[in-house]
C-alpha cells in the first residue's frame, strides 16, 4: 500500500513500483474514482499509467456518492482477482479513511436511506453550520467533539446517522469492525518536507488550469453538473466553478484553490503521521519518490518483505 498527501509522486511512484514487482495499480482515492473532471482530480492519464493495469479509476459519474463500504465491497471482490493473476496490488491513495478501513475494517453502520441524507444536507445548508453543530452536540456529543468547526461533510453524516438509526455514529464506530484484510499490507508512506509538498501543490495547480481544467469544468457545467455534486469536493472545483459562473474573480479563485490544496495537504500529512504506521517512510525532496535509484530500493524492499521476484 503506497500513501501519502496530495501532489506528493504517488501516482508515478506507483506504477514504477508495479513495473518492478509484477503488480496492477489499485485506486484509493475517493475523487479518482470519478469519471469527470479527470485533470482536477489528477487521475493518472494513459501515458501516466504506463501500460501497467489500473483498478477503480474513473467508474463513477460525478453525481454519484462513494462511500468507503462500497470502495471496501469492490476491493474485496477485485483484490482476489488481482492475486489470482499472480500479480500483485500496489494499492495507492491519500483518502485516509478507504486507507483505514482497507486495514482494519469499517464499523457496522446501517444504510442510510437517502431521504434522510438529503435532509441533514438541506438542513446544513438551510440552518448553518452552527445550527446544525449545536443539534449533533446534543445527539452525539462524542462525534461533535471531533469534528473541526464548519466541516460540512462530516457533520452532515453524524447527522443523517444519528437521525436515522437513532444511535450516534460514534457508538457504531466503537462495534467490531468488520471487512478489513486478514494480514496488513506493507505499507509505503511518502512524507514530505512541508515546504516543498506546498509549493509542489501550488505549481501543479496552475499546471491543472493550463491542461484544461477550466474547460473540463465549463463543459460539465453544461452537461448538468452541480456544485453539490459529490465530484465537486475535489479540490479547487468550487472555485473554479465560482469564477466561472462570475461569483468570484478570477485570481481570488485561483488562489483560494491553492490555498485549499495546501491546507488539505497539512491535514494529511497530520492523519498519516498519526494514524498509518508505515514500514517504509520517504521524506522528499532528500528522498525523491521519483529517482530510478530510490524505486528500485524500494522495489527490492517490498520484494524481499513479501517474498516475492524483484523484476527490476
Amino acid at each position: 500500500m503506497l500513501a501519502g498527501p496530495t501532489a506528493s509522486g504517488k501516482s508515478a511512484l506507483a506504477v514504477a513500483l508495479a513495473r518492478a514487482l509484477g503488480g496492477e495499480v489499485v485506486n484509493a482515492d475517493s475523487m479518482q474514482v470519478y469519471r469527470d473532471l479527470s485533470i482536477l482530480t489528477a487521475r493518472p492519464s494513459e501515458r501516466e499509467m504506463g501500460g501497467v493495469p489500473h483498478h477503480l479509476y474513473g467508474v463513477l459519474a460525478g453525481n454519484q456518492t462513494c462511500a468507503a463500504g462500497m470502495w471496501l465491497s469492490w476491493m474485496h471482490r477485485l483484490l482476489p482477482e488481482i492475486w489470482g493473476r499472480g500479480a500483485l496490488p500496489v494499492v495507492v491513495g491519500g483518502t485516509g479513511l478507504y486507507l483505514r478501513a482497507l486495514i482494519g475494517g469499517l464499523a457496522p453502520v446501517p444504510e442510510v436511506p437517502a431521504a434522510a441524507r438529503a435532509a441533514a444536507a438541506a438542513d446544513y445548508d438551510r440552518l448553518g453550520a452552527a445550527a446544525c453543530a449545536a443539534e449533533l452536540a446534543a445527539l452525539d456529543p462524542v462525534s461533535a467533539a471531533g469534528i473541526p468547526p464548519g466541516n460540512r461533510q462530516r457533520t452532515i453524516r453524524a447527522l443523517e446517522v444519528a437521525r436515522a438509526t437513532g444511535k450516534p455514529l460514534s457508538e457504531w464506530q466503537r462495534l467490531p469492525h468488520l471487512g478489513g484484510l486478514r494480514q496488513a499490507p506493507l505499507t509505503v508512506l511518502i512524507e514530505p518536507e512541508r515546504a516543498w509538498l506546498y509549493d509542489r501543490c501550488d505549481r501543479r495547480f496552475l499546471a491543472m488550469l493550463e491542461a484544461g481544467a477550466w474547460e473540463q469544468v465549463r463543459a460539465a457545467l453544461a452537461a448538468g453538473l452541480s456544485p453539490d455534486d459529490p465530484v465537486c469536493r475535489g479540490l479547487g472545483t468550487r472555485a473554479l466553478i465560482a469564477a466561472l459562473t462570475g461569483d468570484e474573480d478570477t485570481a481570488v479563485a485561483v488562489a483560494r484553490a491553492q490555498r485549499e490544496t495546501r491546507n488539505y495537504a497539512k491535514r494529511q500529512l497530520t492523519w498519516f503521521r498519526h494514524q498509518l504506521a508505515a514500514d517504509v517512510v520517504l521524506r522528499p525532496p532528500g528522498d525523491d519518490a521519483e529517482s530510478p535509484r530510490l524505486l528500485a530500493d524500494i522495489a527490492a524492499k517490498a520484494a524481499a518483505c513479501l517474498g516475492l521476484p524483484h523484476k527490476s
